[in-house]
C-alpha cells in the first residue's frame, strides 16, 4: 500500500477510537449523576494531564518557552470567546416548589446540552492538529505513525465517552452520543487530508508547535471552566477530585508505557 494511504488509515484509525469511547458509554446505560460526575472529572484529568505534559510541553520545545505560552494562552481567550455566546449557570439553589424544582432540572439539562457541544468542538478542534502529526510522522516513518496513533487513540477514547455522556445526559436518543463522538474524532483523517493534499509542502515544526499550545489552551479551558464546574455540581464531594485523580493516572500510565 502506499504510504500516503497507509498514513492517511492510521488518522483515521485514531479519530475512531473517539467512537469506540461513546460504545464503551453505550453499556453504562444512563449513568447516574454520581457517574457523569467521576467521568467528567476523569475527562478533565485526562485533558489537562494531555495538555500540559503533551500538547504545550511540546509547543514550548519548538518554539521556545514565551511564544509556546502565548499560544496556550490565546487558545484559552478563543474558548472564552465562545463560551461567552452561551449563558451558563453551576450554582443551583435550594428550593422547595415544583415549579423551581423543574426549573432547576431545566437549567441543569440546558447545562449539559451546552457543555457537550463544548466538549465536541474542543475534541474537534484537539483532534485536527492531532490526525496531522500522525499523517506527518507516518509519511516519514511507518513504525513512528503507529506509535503515534496508539498514543492518540488511548486518550481519544475517554474523550469518546466525555462527548457522548454528556449529550445522553440531556438527549434519551441511542444514537446522537455515538453520532456526535464520531464526529468529534473525524476531524482527524480531515487534518491529515488537507495536510497530505494542501499544506504538507509548507508545514513547518513552527506551525505544528503553536497549533499545539493553541491547542493545549482550548482543552485547559474546557477541563476548568467546563468540566469541573459540571463534575462539582453533579456529583458528592471528592467524587470530582477522584475522577480528576484517575483521569490524570490512567493517562499517565499510557504515556510511560508507549
Amino acid at each position: 500500500m502506499h504510504p500516503f494511504f497507509i498514513a492517511l488509515l492510521l488518522s483515521t484509525l485514531a479519530g475512531l477510537a473517539t467512537t469506540i469511547g461513546s460504545l464503551i458509554a453505550f453499556f453504562i446505560r444512563k449513568p447516574n449523576k454520581q457517574v457523569i460526575s467521576f467521568i467528567m472529572g476523569f475527562s478533565a484529568g485526562v485533558m489537562i494531564l494531555v495538555s500540559f505534559v503533551e500538547l504545550l510541553q511540546q509547543g514550548i520545545q519548538t518554539n521556545g518557552i514565551l511564544v509556546g505560552m502565548s499560544f496556550f494562552l490565546i487558545g484559552m481567550m478563543i474558548m472564552l470567546l465562545i463560551d461567552m455566546k452561551v449563558s451558563h449557570y453551576y450554582e443551583y439553589e435550594e428550593e422547595d416548589s415544583k415549579t423551581s424544582q423543574e426549573n432547576k432540572r431545566q437549567n441543569q439539562k440546558n447545562n449539559l446540552r451546552k457543555t457537550s457541544v463544548l466538549v465536541a468542538l474542543g475534541v474537534f478542534i484537539h483532534n485536527f492538529p492531532e490526525g496531522m502529526a500522525t499523517f506527518i510522522g507516518a509519511l516519514k516513518d511507518i513504525n513512528l505513525g503507529i506509535l503515534i496513533t496508539t498514543a492518540i487513540a488511548l486518550h481519544n477514547i475517554p474523550e469518546g465517552i466525555a462527548v457522548a455522556t454528556t449529550v445522553a445526559s440531556y438527549d434519551d436518543s441511542k444514537l446522537k452520543p455515538i453520532l456526535w463522538s464520531f464526529l468529534s474524532g473525524i476531524s482527524e483523517p480531515i487534518g491529515a487530508l488537507i495536510v497530505g493534499l494542501f499544506l504538507f509542502p509548507f508545514v513547518t515544526d513552527y506551525l505544528l508547535g503553536a497549533m499545539l499550545s493553541l491547542v493545549g489552551g482550548f482543552m485547559i479551558y474546557i477541563s476548568l471552566d467546563e468540566l469541573l464546574p459540571m463534575s462539582r455540581s453533579l456529583g458528592k464531594e471528592h467524587i470530582s477530585i477522584l475522577g480528576i485523580a484517575a483521569g490524570m493516572f490512567a493517562m499517565s500510565l499510557s504515556i510511560a508505557i508507549l
